[in-house]
C-alpha cells in the first residue's frame, strides 16, 4: 500500500457514505489514507482499496485506522439490496505512542481482507481468531496474540446506497483472554474488558486484564452459571475415519483448548457444538449416555456431563492417543501443529 487520495472524478457513493460516517466521529480531522497501489481486481494483492488512520486523542491516544473494500464503494454489484458487500468495514485502534501510524496494521487489516475474499466467509460481532504468533510480527515480547470482532464503540451502522454496512472493529486479545471468551461469551467478555479500556483500544504493552483477580473471578462466575455462547469452531488438523466399531477422531494441537473450552461451556449446559476442519465435521451432543456415530458424513459424538468433563480432562496441546473406558472404540488423537509465517515456512510446532 502507498499514501494515496482515490481519485475525485470516479464516483464512488459507498466510499462517501464512509467518509460522511466518519466525519461525524471526527470532525474536521484530516486523516491520513493509505491506498493500493493496484486494484484486486486488476491483479492487486491488497483487497480493500485503502485505509485510512486518524489521530485520536480521547479517551487516550491512539490511531484508527479504518478500511473501504469490503463494502460497495463504487457501484451495486451484489443482489441483496439491503446489504452492501459483505456488509460491514474494519477498524482497529491502537494505542498512540509514535508521531506517525505504524504500517503493521495495514497488514493485519489487509490480511483479514484476504481471507474473506478468498473464503466467502464473514467476520461479525463476537467473532475471534489466534494469530498463532503476535499480533504485530516484529514485537515478539507483546502478549497480543488474538483478536475479537466487536461493533466499533463510536461508528453505528449506516445505510448507504448500496446496502447498510457496519463496522466492526479488531480488538488484540492475550491468548489467556480468548480462552476466557471462547468457554463463556465474547460480545460480554469484550463488554467486562472496555471497563478497563475504553474504545477497546488496543494496547501492545499491556498485561492480561485476567491479571486483575475481581474481573478473573467475575469472569469465570458468569462462564459456570451461562455457559457458552460459541456453537462453532473450525480447528485446523480437524480430521476422523471410522471402521466398524471402531473410530479416530485426530485434532491438532493447537485447536486443543478450543476443544476444552467448548466441552466446558457447552456440554454441562445441555448445548451441542460442532467442529469444522478442512473437510471434516465433527457433532458433539449432550446426552443421558456416552457413545458415538456417523451420521451424514460427519462423526457425531454423544457426551454426557461427566464423560464431557473426563474427555477435558485429558486433553492436552502435546502430541499422543486418549481413550476413556466410556466412549469404547474412539480414540482422540493430538498431532502436531506447523505454524507457519506469511511465506509459507514452518517457524514453530506445537504439540
Amino acid at each position: 500500500m502507498s499514501d494515496a487520495d482515490e481519485d475525485d472524478d470516479v464516483e464512488a457513493p459507498g466510499w462517501d457514505a464512509i467518509d460522511a460516517a466518519l466525519a461525524e466521529v471526527h470532525g474536521e480531522v484530516e486523516p491520513l489514507h493509505f491506498g493500493t497501489v493496484l486494484k484486486y481486481w486488476m491483479g492487486g494483492p491488497d483487497p480493500v482499496d485503502g485505509i485510512s488512520v486518524y489521530a485520536v486523542d480521547a479517551p487516550r491516544p491512539h490511531w484508527h485506522y479504518v478500511t473501504y473494500g469490503f463494502s460497495e464503494l463504487y457501484e451495486k454489484e451484489t443482489d441483496d439490496p439491503a446489504t452492501s458487500g459483505y456488509g460491514f468495514e474494519l477498524t482497529f485502534r491502537l494505542a498512540r505512542t509514535t508521531d506517525e501510524p505504524p504500517r503493521w496494521p495495514l497488514g493485519l487489516l489487509q490480511n483479514l481482507a484476504r481471507y474473506v475474499f478468498q473464503s466467502g466467509n464473514v467476520f461479525g460481532a463476537g467473532h475471534h481468531m489466534d494469530l498463532n504468533g503476535p499480533i504485530a510480527m516484529e514485537d515478539e515480547g507483546t502478549l497480543v496474540r488474538a483478536i475479537a470482532f466487536a461493533t466499533d464503540p463510536a461508528l453505528p451502522a449506516r445505510d448507504t446506497p448500496h446496502g447498510r454496512v457496519e463496522f466492526l472493529q479488531v480488538v488484540g486479545l492475550t491468548l489467556d483472554e480468548l480462552a476466557a471468551a471462547q468457554a463463556w461469551n465474547t460480545e460480554r467478555f469484550l463488554e467486562l474488558l472496555s471497563r478497563a479500556q475504553p474504545l477497546l483500544v488496543t494496547d501492545l504493552s499491556r498485561a492480561s486484564a485476567l491479571d486483575d483477580p475481581a474481573l478473573r473471578a467475575d469472569v469465570e462466575a458468569r462462564t459456570e452459571a451461562e455457559g457458552s455462547s460459541q456453537a462453532a469452531a473450525f480447528l485446523s488438523g480437524l480430521a476422523w475415519e471410522a471402521s466398524g466399531d471402531q473410530a479416530r477422531l485426530r485434532v491438532g494441537a493447537n485447536g486443543v483448548e478450543s476443544l476444552r473450552n467448548m466441552l466446558r461451556g457447552r456440554t454441562p449446559h445441555g448445548r451441542p457444538f460442532d467442529l469444522h476442519g478442512e473437510d471434516a465435521r465433527v457433532e458433539v451432543l449432550p446426552g443421558e449416555a456416552a457413545g458415538w456415530a456417523v451420521e451424514d458424513d460427519a462423526l457425531r459424538v454423544t457426551l454426557t456431563a461427566d464423560v464431557a468433563r473426563a474427555l477435558r480432562d485429558a486433553l492436552a496441546p502435546t502430541r499422543g492417543e486418549r481413550r476413556l473406558d466410556a466412549l469404547p472404540g474412539l480414540v482422540v488423537e493430538v498431532t502436531p501443529t506447523e505454524i507457519k509465517d506469511r511465506d509459507g515456512n514452518v517457524v514453530r510446532v506445537v504439540g
